[in-house]
């Protein structure tokens, strides 16, 4: 090893660390976007230059690969227990009763926003990141390390050396930022895929996506709020965060040390109105017993530590006039109503829209168009309507019905025996058509970049297309005509349409939208049925046999081929070029007796017979699954050109490393 290279790449991660911490947990950067650019570009051309100088700590590593088999489930050493929580002063006032009286004196209170987002666990080993798990049942969690590597808030390394905090687990909420929840749900919607309801269901979705790529795309962010296991030269939970802070890990810097509980309770009052103005969301305040000593006295039940409870605020309501219900109509012809309200601030936002579910709902509420209504916003993307006020009735209030035709359409609108959804079954309806496209173009779907709502808005007004068959034959020379539309870009969307004729299968099966095919199911579906003919072939009973399929899904997808509209639609795709069939394998041969049932991979280095997302592919329908990291457990290390850490960690463990050209081999002769 070249120690000249070495230090400089390690002087270089120094700095970036330095400065990410800066950015993203002081909100203090000291250095220009370029500058800091420019230091990432010259450690990622060391580390290309020298690939042995490469760690898994560095900042160039935080996303890693996407994950195939699920996330496999780690022990916590010390359990991850809840919070109590109460909406009542009278409670909090008992618990400090109750906090003295066992304490046989008056404790110190840390006071700090209740962060409304997903419990994660940080374990560091010599200053490193080494793991990263969910709070699960409390015992057992999700290993999410490579997903909480992409978090610029966490660091991969810590700053500082103190040995007491170099081996050391802490404990965070993972939230997702408002304004990139604003984002992400405006792409959503765009693609014509549903809305995450808040910021935090937005986070525990992401947090537990599959591919590290997405969830670094989400721009997460993370705050520490405490150490399981403190060590003795920590004697409070206020100073150790602190110091937390300086080795560098974001903590809440709003927290307050509170001598009284009176004090505790202005505080508390003091940040109810204050809280909006924080970029992510926060549900209450969480008191703490302050000394470490002390919280270990009290103790802790099955469920919660004894020394701490969290006061929660009401969710913020306020009183409007409805004005009207419209309609709007989703992806697969569901129509539900909105609400649309005389503006009304709420918790320092203005809301001028709530949801109401269906009919039913409505009916049920008893709400009318004219009613004063209250209005509730606890994070939703939409706010809810409670209730009506009755007494502020004038008569002059309309009972709301669903109307015979779809709004945006004209046509019949149905509801099927058993469902409170209404929906429009006109294939041609504008909105539907839209949302459809939106789905068939999105990224788990047929990946077609350069397709975003506004486009495919633009194609369909200028009569270019009317469904998404209808994008494969678009032309260059119609393209160039539409505004906004250059050479550079018009090729380059043309190109992603041509790829996309190559997605696997199920991508292909997951695109075409029928109704109760997720993306896990439309798996499910192509490991069983190796082309989209066997699967128009097959009866009920024989879908409805596979694992986790059920009746809905089996008769739902029935019924698709059951529509003559959808056949002419499979029919244009075929003929477009688009693959509706597996690449390989049998098809109708369970995972359980595929020739690679239970052999784990890890793919390393550059392929270049085919792409990573192909080879993982060609494993996982022989029934292998591949696997992000190296372990004792790995069957086989495919190595491309150019390993990287894997190939030695592969080579360390003696796990058997194959190259491209053997891996083909050993594809062939499984197959």
């Amino acid at each position: 090893m070249n120690t000249d290279n070495f230090k400089l790449v390690e002087g270089l991660r120094k700095q970036i660390n330095y400065h990410n911490y800066r950015y993203y947990v002081l909100a203090d950067p000291v250095i220009s976007d370029y500058e800091y650019d420019m230091l990432v570009k010259e450690l990622e051309k060391l580390e290309k230059e020298h690939p042995e100088l490469i760690t898994p700590d560095s900042p160039t590593q935080r996303v890693g690969e996407k994950l195939t088999g699920g996330f496999k489930q780690v022990n916590h050493e010390i359990p991850m227990l809840s919070l109590e929580n109460t909406y009542s002063w009278e409670e909090v006032f008992e618990f400090d009763r109750r906090m003295q009286k066992e304490l046989d004196i008056k404790p110190e209170y840390t006071v700090e926003p209740k962060i409304d987002g997903f419990a994660v666990s940080l374990m560091y080993r010599n200053g490193k990141l080494i793991q990263a798990s969910t709070r699960g049942n409390g015992l057992r969690g999700d290993e999410i390390t490579n997903n909480v590597r992409t978090i610029k808030s966490v660091p991969l390394r810590l700053l500082a050396e103190d040995k007491n905090l170099m081996n050391i687990e802490v404990r965070g909420e993972v939230v997702m930022p408002k304004k990139s929840f604003e984002r992400v749900n405006k792409e959503r919607e765009a693609r014509g895929e549903s809305l995450f309801a808040n910021p935090r269901n937005a986070a525990a979705g992401t947090i537990k996506h599959l591919d590290p790529q997405i969830v670094a795309e989400r721009e997460l962010d993370m705050i520490v709020h405490s150490i399981p296991s403190v060590p003795e030269s920590y004697k409070d939970h206020y100073t150790t965060l602190k110091y937390l802070s300086k080795i560098g890990l974001k903590v809440n810097s709003d927290i307050k040390l509170c001598k009284s509980i009176e004090e505790v309770m202005d505080f508390c009052n003091s940040w109810e109105p204050k809280r909006w103005e924080l970029p992510y969301e926060v549900d209450g305040m969480v008191i703490k017993v302050n000394s470490f000593d002390q919280q270990r006295r009290l103790g802790e039940t099955t469920k919660s530590p004894r020394w701490t409870i969290a006061y929660k605020y009401p969710a913020s309501q306020e009183t409007t006039k409805l004005e009207d219900i419209i309609l709007q109509v989703g992806r697969i012809g569901t129509i539900t109503p909105v609400a649309v309200l005389t503006p009304v601030n709420i918790g320092g936002v203005t809301v001028s829209r709530a949801t109401l579910h269906n009919a039913d709902e409505i009916a049920r509420k008893d709400i009318r168009v004219g009613d004063t209504v209250f209005v509730e916003r606890s994070g939703e993307v939409i706010p809810e309507i409670i209730k009506s006020v009755i007494e502020k009735r004038t008569g002059k209030e309309k009972i709301f019905k669903m109307p015979e035709n779809c709004p945006a359409c004209g046509s019949k609108i149905v509801r099927q025996g058993g469902e409170v959804a209404w929906r429009c079954e006109n294939l041609q309806c504008l909105p539907q058509v839209q949302r459809r496209i939106g789905h068939f173009v999105s990224r788990n779907a047929m990946d077609i970049e350069g397709l975003g709502g506004k486009v495919i808005a633009q194609l369909i007004e200028a009569g270019l297309i009317k469904n998404f068959t209808d994008l494969y034959w678009l032309r260059r020379d119609e393209l160039l005509k539409l505004e906004r539309m250059a050479d550079k870009s018009v090729d380059n969307l043309l190109k992603a349409i041509e790829e996309s004729k190559n997605r696997d299968f199920f991508r292909a099966l997951f695109a075409i939208g029928i109704r109760h095919i997720g993306i896990h199911a439309a798996k499910l579906l192509a490991d069983h049925f190796p082309s989209i003919d066997k699967l128009k072939e097959a009866g009920l009973e024989e879908i409805n046999a596979i694992s986790e399929i059920g009746p809905v899904i089996a008769g739902s997808v029935v019924e698709f081929f059951e529509n003559p509209e959808n056949l002419k639609t499979i029919e244009r795709l075929k003929k477009a070029g688009v693959r509706l069939e597996s690449n390989v394998g049998t098809g109708l041969k369970p995972a359980s007796t595929k020739s690679l049932a239970g052999k784990t991979f890890v793919l390393t280095g550059n392929l270049t017979g085919f792409s990573r997302i192909e080879a993982t592919e060609l494993i996982e329908s022989l029934g292998g699954r591949v696997s992000s990291s190296v372990s004792k457990n790995t069957d086989y290390a495919v190595a491309g050109e150019s390993p990287g850490s894997k190939y030695d960690k592969a080579q360390k463990l003696g796990v058997p490393i194959i190259n491209e050209e053997e891996f083909k081999k050993f594809l062939k002769s499984a197959e």
